[in-house]
């Protein structure tokens, strides 16, 4: 066995091992090993008494564990632990002898524990001595290297003596630590005297946790440190920069030592009273937070940048004045001192001069006191909202000034435009030229590129454009709103402009946008232009424009040239005006984009506004003067629908999606940052114009709308409440992931939309079960009808509406009818314009732009839709420029359902809406978890 670490290797080696009386009386080996004493072989020793040999297999069992089994010699006392005095303890209470190795040896275990001792004496030079003894009943024992005494264990938990033939075994009250251990088994220590300041001070606290220590003569005077204070040392690594310790100071005598306040190891220390002078500090955490932890004690870091100023011009003088902490500054750095003058902002814009280049170059240079400001470290603060900035002289500039303040809210928008040079705030566009005035206020313009400050002449005259005269070919009578369209339309496309057109429905946009084609051509009879639309409404451009410019040459596109046997160059030879659908012009784009294109007016412009789609690629890419998107709703659902529209008619102003979208569109549609909203509404005001018909239209009828709630049948309704059921659960483990599981998710919201309406649509079985709805719309209808009224009846389901047409055949009530399917869609319309029916059943997809529906003035609304758009454009095919008398608006809603989420739904989106085009207003997203969760009532 390996010797004990504490032994000397020429000292003794303590074992045991069993004996038994033979029948001579004698203590013999044979017939007694620990091996017979094990529970595997107890029968060969069944002559000992149990208690015995139970006791002594605990005894091998504290010990070495290949002794009990493998073994049959002598187990090394070393290699037992500290269990082992109470197993001896044990069996001599059971009457085991303990015997020596020779005959007449004693054997003894003494009742009582020892402990350590360390003894300090002091020399007439001063040296200290350190000298380790035990001392068992105020005994003092010393073990010496004479192999008549030693250590037992490894760490030691005993230790033996042996005085002729007498051996003592003495257990310790604990085991020793090994460095009182390595004391007790060397020589005596001597410490030289300028050195016991730190043993006293250091060594003695550790040592006293283990041993008792003191001075047997008196020579040494042990006294132990106490703590005195807390102590923040501020060490200034560079002019702003420092790193902040926090110690614990202990006094004795003279000197003092410092412990790391947070610090563990083996050195004694008050904790208890450097805990109290904790609690009772009052750090100024409002000045700097980072000082204390969440418990509230303070804890070591570095400081750096615009905090330096605030630690060592408010934290340390604060802190000084308290007088409860010790604060002690290092380091070879100035005083901070704070710029006096006011700073200076200049302006510099350069230009490359590239041909087609929208882009400039804007640097920003910032001096105070003489000193130039570096731009790209004053970027960053303002960026970081930093509170001050210091300078290489020592001086520091507070950023907290009106200026800075302005000039951080532009740059942070900055980030929303484009990406920003290497020394200046950004590149900027002529689109931009809101963004540019408000920055241009913060300073002076000391350099300006002459085509830059052209650009922004031009962009300055779209807030009140020259009047343009009445094209002579255009057959309307313009009025004053229109002709103000007019006139912005002219003014972008005589400066290279787009924009989006986004009067509200029913205001005459196509009229404006054909009187512009008209204007364009006195000055230029050879251009072209471009009309992208809904399939569903480019007959009607055509129409339009035999009504109000029927000058105009006009080609429609309406098959795809493999179905017209002839290119797109032989179809559109002479044409001046080219009208297709959005299919058709991406499935075509090659064809169009070898064209010279004036205008590109995209009509119903939001079939464009998703802008990862092709269609929208297509707008994006072909090469036209002028670009209008012509759209009643340019905002669906997010700001990103908006953006989509800017991106292809103004392509500078918000050219990187992503950074729009972390800009303006969260930050805004969550509520975050509702001041955004202003400052959105101002950058894109020159380039959208929106009038309400509210607004122009004074002699236009009012519009009362009406909600109009619908209770289920009892056994429609337990329907119902069953297919709720399972449906939040399927969507309950989906909504997690919405985007990767949207179809799921409006499957599941559309069966709930259906089964409102009529349990029939969802499961066949269900057929004669009824609606109550349709029970109303007969009601409502046939009075309707016969007080001489004439009605719109909208449906987002086609199944629905031929339930709707099957009770109005059965009632005898004459309607017109159309969806996306309906061949002859202009002989159902003319049928009801003309008087021929009186209700018209629509889809609301296929009726909700392209038509004209003024003989009406009642709507039927048998769905409501979280989109407010889409019912509201097809609401006002009917209450819109030429209606006469009062339109009345119905909205059936089932109660109970999740009809009635959907209207809160949609009161939020209208909100949006309002808020981004129309004024002020609460705001939310689009179609989110939180709002899935919210029609289905999952919490």
């Amino acid at each position: 066995p390996t010797p004990s670490r504490y032994q000397p290797d020429n000292s003794p080696r303590l074992t045991v091992r069993p004996m038994r009386k033979g029948k001579a009386g004698k203590w013999i080996r044979t017939g007694a090993s620990w091996r017979e004493i094990t529970a595997s072989y107890a029968y060969l020793l069944d002559d000992v008494d149990p208690v015995q040999r139970a006791t002594l297999r605990a005894l091998i069992a504290s010990g070495p564990p290949d002794f009990a089994y493998t073994n049959t010699q002598a187990a090394p006392l070393v290699r037992f632990g500290p269990d082992l005095w109470y197993q001896l303890e044990r069996a001599v209470e059971v009457g085991v002898e303990l015997i020596g190795e020779h005959a007449g040896d004693v054997v003894e275990l003494s009742p009582s524990r020892a402990a350590a001792r360390i003894d300090l004496t002091a020399d007439e030079a001063g040296d200290v001595t350190l000298s380790t003894s035990f001392t068992v009943d105020d005994e003092p024992v010393h073990l010496g290297d004479d192999g008549r005494s030693g250590l037992l264990g490894n760490p030691p938990h005993g230790f033996w003596t042996r005085d002729g033939g007498r051996l003592e075994l003495t257990g310790f009250t604990a085991a020793l630590h090994p460095t009182v251990a390595r004391l007790a088994t060397n020589d005596a220590l001597t410490v030289p005297a300028p050195d016991v300041g730190e043993l006293l001070d250091v060594y003695h606290p550790a040592l006293a946790r283990h041993a008792a220590v003191d001075s047997s003569d008196r020579s040494v005077t042990v006294t132990t440190s106490r703590f005195e204070r807390i102590i923040l040392l501020v060490e200034r690594s560079a002019l702003d920069a420092a790193t902040l310790h926090w110690s614990a100071r202990y006094r004795r005598g003279e000197r003092t030592t410092d412990h790391p306040l947070h610090g563990a190891g083996g050195r004694r220390r008050d904790r208890a009273a450097e805990m109290a002078a904790v609690s009772e500090l009052d750090l100024p955490t409002h000045l700097l937070a980072e000082l204390v932890d969440l418990d509230g004690s303070p804890r070591d870091l570095t400081v750096s940048g615009p905090a330096i100023v605030t630690l060592l011009t408010e934290v340390l003088p604060w802190l000084e004045e308290k007088g409860e902490i010790g604060v002690e500054v290092v380091g070879n750095h100035p005083a901070l001192r704070e710029v006096t003058e006011d700073p200076h902002i200049s302006l510099v814009v350069t230009d490359d001069q590239r041909p087609g280049n929208d882009w400039f170059d804007l640097d920003v240079q910032v001096s105070v006191e003489g000193q130039t400001v570096d731009f790209v470290r004053l970027f960053a603060a303002l960026d970081r909202d930093d509170e001050a900035l210091v300078l290489p002289s020592g001086t520091w500039l507070s950023l907290d000034r009106p200026e800075f303040v302005r000039l951080r809210e532009l740059i942070v928008e900055a980030r929303g435009l484009a990406d920003p040079t290497g020394t200046g705030v950004a590149r900027v566009n002529r689109f931009q030229a809101s963004w540019w005035d408000e920055l241009a206020g913060l300073g002076v313009v000391t350099e300006q590129s002459q085509r830059w400050a052209e650009s922004i002449g031009r962009m300055a005259g779209l807030a009140a454009p020259e009047p343009v005269a009445l094209p002579a070919g255009l057959r309307a009578t313009l009025r004053p709103y229109q002709q103000e369209g007019l006139d912005w339309l002219a003014f972008l496309h005589r400066n290279r402009l787009g924009g989006i057109l986004a009067d509200d429905m029913g205001l005459g946009k196509t009229v404006q946008t054909l009187a512009l084609c008209l204007h364009v051509l006195e000055d230029s009879p050879d251009a072209r232009f471009l009309v992208v639309a809904p399939t569903s409404v480019v007959e009607n451009w055509a129409h339009e424009a035999a009504l109000f410019a029927p000058d105009l040459a006009v080609r429609t596109i309406k098959q795809t040239r493999a179905r017209r046997g002839h290119p797109l160059e032989e179809e559109i030879d002479g044409a001046t005006l080219v009208v297709t659908s959005f299919a058709l012009f991406r499935i075509e784009f090659e064809a169009y984009a070898r064209h010279d294109w004036r205008l590109l007016l995209l009509d119903e412009a939001q079939f464009v506004k998703n802008h990862q789609g092709k269609t929208y690629q297509c707008a994006r890419r072909l090469d036209a003067a002028t670009k209008i998107a012509i759209t009643g709703t340019p905002l669906e659902n997010t700001l990103m629908d908006l953006w989509s529209l800017l991106s292809i008619t103004s392509p500078g102003l918000y050219p990187d999606p992503k950074r729009f979208n972390t800009t303006y569109r969260k930050p805004i549609e969550s509520g975050d940052n509702p001041e955004l909203l202003a400052t959105l509404r101002r950058r894109i005001a020159p380039l959208l114009r929106r009038r309400t018909k509210d607004a122009v239209l004074t002699e236009l009828p009012p519009k009362t709308e009406q909600t109009i709630e619908i209770e289920l049948g009892a056994r429609h309704a337990r329907i119902y409440e069953t297919q709720l059921q399972r449906q939040r659960q399927k969507v309950l483990g989906l909504v997690g992931d919405v985007q990767r599981n949207r179809f799921e998710i409006l499957k599941s919201l559309t069966i709930l939309r259906q089964l409102a309406l009529d349990p029939g649509l969802v499961d066949e079985e269900h057929d004669g079960v009824g609606s109550a709805k349709l029970d109303r719309l007969l009601d409502d209808l046939t009075q309707v009808v016969a007080e001489g009224h004439r009605a719109l009846v909208f449906s987002q389901f086609t199944r629905y509406l031929a339930r709707v047409r099957t009770r109005l055949d059965a009632a005898g009530i004459a309607y017109s009818y159309l969806d996306g399917r309906t061949q002859r869609r202009g002989e159902a319309i003319s049928r009801f314009k003309d008087g021929d029916t009186s209700v018209f059943v629509i889809s609301l997809k296929a009726g909700g732009f392209g038509l004209n529906l003024t003989e009406a003035d009642y709507c039927f609304v048998l769905d409501p839709w979280w989109n407010p758009a889409t019912e509201n454009q097809a609401v006002d095919r009917t209450h819109r420029i030429g209606q006469s008398n009062p339109v009345m608006v119905y909205r059936y809603v089932s109660t109970g359902t999740i009809e009635e989420k959907v209207m809160e739904l949609k009161a939020r989106k209208a909100d949006l809406f309002t808020s981004v085009l129309d004024g002020e207003g609460a705001l939310a997203g689009a179609l989110s978890e939180d709002d899935i969760r919210g029609l289905l009532d999952l919490g």
